[in-house]
Order: C-alpha cells, then structure tokens, then sequence
C-alpha cells in the first residue's frame, strides 16, 4: 500500500453519515485524552478523565474493577472490531475503541490496548496462514481467501482504527485553518466530442 493511499484511507475517515461523525468525534476526543493521559504521574482511567463533567461515576468506576476479569474481554473483542473495520463500514473501529475504553477501565491502560492490538494480529496472521492454501484459486468457481486481499484489508482496518483519536484535533485544525488557505483553480476535463464525417 502506496503513501498515497493511507493518505486516501485517511481522508475516508469523515466521509461517513453526520450522527456517525459525531459519535467519531465525540469517542476521538475522549480516547485522545486517555491515552494522553497515561502520560502524567498519576495515569487517567476513562471514567477517571469525565470527572470534570461533576457526573458521579466512582461507583461505575468500582464496578468495572470489581468485574476486571470478564471485562479485560472485551479488549479482545475490541480487536477484532478493529480488524472488521472497512471503507465502508468504519463503525467497528468505533465500537473496537468503546471496548477498548470500558476495558481500559477494568483492567488498565496498558493491558486492554495490547490484548486488543494482540487479538486483531493474531486473526489477520490466521487468515494469512489460511490465504496462503488459497494463493492459487480461482475466484470464479468458489469464494477465496487471497494474501494480497488480506494485506490491504489488514493495512486498511489498522489505518481507519490509527486515526480515531486523531479524529477530533484533526478536524478542529481544518476548521482552524480553512480560511486562510487558498485553493488552486481546479482543472476542466477535456471532453472528447466525436467527429462529424461531412454528408453530401
């Protein structure tokens, strides 16, 4: 996969439906402040970082503690949404991180985002040692799974789930700087208008 095409897969990411935008920016902005908040003495939990809204969720707090080793799960299941992840369909990495976030919460930072990272590597090199038996198939006669289709649908799903949290700071930016950019003109395409063969 080519420079120019992250850069594309990067673009597609707000060219979804508006409710789903907003729930991207939304999940970006809260997902951004718990991984950069594992930067400071005292590492937030996502609960941890909505304190600020004076909602009291100690108790919901408690709660995902108390149930740590069946929600550390959902790590994984997280994983899994983030390698379902397509052009099309880039809700899954929204879920993937809504899961990765409770997990978060459970069991930790650190642990439920590599057990998610593990589990999404873990099902893109099962389909790559299955892709391998299929390298030859005729796609015509039945359904198969093929190594170059796994590569970029695995670099895809890593790409569209990467920039979440990147969601929210990279539209305010655009928004930021917008106006003062100027836009070279766009260029006509040529049209190809057949040729009349003289009658008469």
């Amino acid at each position: 996969m080519t420079r120019a095409e992250i850069v594309r897969l990067a673009r597609c990411v707000v060219r979804r439906p508006r409710w789903q935008l907003v729930v991207a920016v939304l999940l970006s902005a809260w997902t951004l402040g718990w991984v950069l908040g594992q930067l400071a003495d005292d590492p937030l939990s996502p609960l941890g970082l909505l304190a600020w809204t004076g909602i009291p969720l100690d108790s919901a707090s408690l709660w995902a503690r108390e149930r740590a080793d069946v929600l550390a799960w959902l790590a994984t299941l997280g994983g899994l949404s983030w390698a379902a992840t397509t052009e099309q369909g880039q809700l899954p990495a929204l879920a993937g991180w809504f899961a990765v976030l409770v997990a978060g919460e459970a069991a930790g930072y650190e642990h439920a985002v590599q057990r998610a990272i593990l589990s999404m590597v873990v099902f893109l090199l099962v389909l790559a040692a299955v892709s391998i038996t299929g390298r030859r198939a005729f796609v015509v006669d039945r359904v198969a799974v093929m190594p170059k289709d796994v590569v970029r649908a695995g670099i895809t799903a890593a790409v569209l789930t990467a920039v979440v949290p990147l969601i929210a700071p990279g539209l305010a930016v655009v928004r930021l700087v917008r106006p003062y950019v100027t836009k070279p003109p766009r260029l006509l395409r040529r049209v190809e208008a057949p040729l009349l063969r003289e009658t008469g």
